[in-house]
């Protein structure tokens, strides 16, 4: 994992914290909103992440942008970017950090459909493991995921997450009720 900020870039190039091979993590960024919102208006994708499936607004994406970069330091969030080209394909965070405790939840998004099932998630699964307990000391990250997301459930596996309990039949969605697995990784795994 680099974790350099690399601030003598070219402006075209997007800031970055975490680099991997193939994709790397940067900040939020406010010239990104437009993107965030139409990520967040794909409906299909929102049922992945147990969102309500409406419409959002661009001044609406504007506040949550806001909310998150003033945060408390309890939710990290990255943008993802794909490497080449450099281009943001979605985002990944760590959300209500305990540091005395040193645990957190992991959530991703890979919100660019061409940017699926192309290993981006597994490594910036990855990334973000290393960062949380490299960088920030953390011992326990664990995640929630719907049991109809074969394709997550298969990344988060190969990154290190191991399952450790289900809510059943939780989550409606299509007409047909879906357990929420939990599933963790622990820093000396």
């Amino acid at each position: 994992m680099n974790t350099n900020v690399q601030a003598d870039q070219p402006a075209s190039q997007p800031l970055v914290n975490v680099v991997g091979e193939r994709v790397a993590l940067g900040p939020m960024r406010k010239d990104l909103v437009p993107a965030y919102v139409r990520w967040y208006n794909n409906l299909h994708m929102l049922r992945s992440l147990g969102d309500m499936p409406q419409p959002l607004t661009p001044s609406q994406k504007e506040r949550w942008y806001e909310n998150a970069n003033t945060s408390s330091g309890s939710n990290i969030t990255f943008t993802i970017f794909e490497r080449d080209p450099e281009r943001p394909i979605g985002i990944t965070g760590l959300y209500g950090v305990d540091f005395r405790n040193r645990t957190a939840e992991f959530a991703i998004t890979i919100a660019e459909p061409n940017a699926r099932g192309r290993g981006y998630g597994t490594e910036a699964t990855r990334l973000m493991l290393d960062y949380a307990f490299t960088a920030l000391g953390l011992h326990n990250v664990m995640l929630r995921v719907f049991s109809f997301n074969i394709a997550g459930i298969r990344t988060y596996m190969k990154a290190g997450f191991r399952e450790f309990g289900r809510r059943r039949e939780c989550y409606l969605m299509g007409g047909t009720t879906w357990d929420v697995i939990y599933m963790e990784c622990l820093a000396s795994e």
